[in-house]
């Protein structure tokens, strides 16, 4: 668990972090450099989840070795199927990871959701719907290492 005090914005009471896979996690289907070692430290103290469509068909393979709860979401409302998973954990105790527009649903119902720029770049929906924007995945996961980060952007 993270519990970050944030003056003017609230306190955050964090047990999961729920990701996106492509253009968050990875580039083309293959995990982001570091991101393994950055997944196990923040696994020490959230709840990992990659949820994703899969574009590459990779995701299984590629997490295999990390302990990620893994979900791969299917059909033409991956935002609304995105979003019910964040719901069915626990909305207010998530912190949502993406980059995509089917991203925009998660990133706005977590109770922070942090936008990650990376190689694909973010969609405008998904821009307007975080909290925070990260220049790419491991300075995403590094808020989480180090909150006093998200202070420091969050506050009033």
């Amino acid at each position: 668990m993270i519990d970050i005090a944030v003056p003017g914005f609230g306190l955050l009471e964090l047990t999961a972090v729920v990701c996106d896979f492509n253009g968050t996690l990875a580039r083309d289907g293959q995990l982001v450099d570091g991101v393994p070692e950055l997944l196990a430290r923040v696994s020490r103290l959230l709840t990992v989840h990659v949820v994703t469509a899969d574009t590459f068909g990779t995701v299984r393979s590629a997490l295999a070795s990390t302990g990620c709860d893994v979900a791969v979401i299917d059909g033409p409302d991956q935002a609304l199927a995105k979003a019910a998973f964040v719901e069915r954990i626990g909305a207010s105790g998530v912190v949502a990871i993406g980059n995509g527009r089917n991203d925009r649903l998660m990133l706005a119902s977590a109770a922070l959701g942090i936008g990650v720029i990376g190689d694909e770049g973010i969609a405008g929906e998904a821009l307007s719907a975080c909290d925070i924007v990260a220049r790419n995945i491991g300075d995403a996961l590094g808020l989480l290492l180090e909150p006093r980060r998200v202070i420091a952007s969050l506050r009033d």
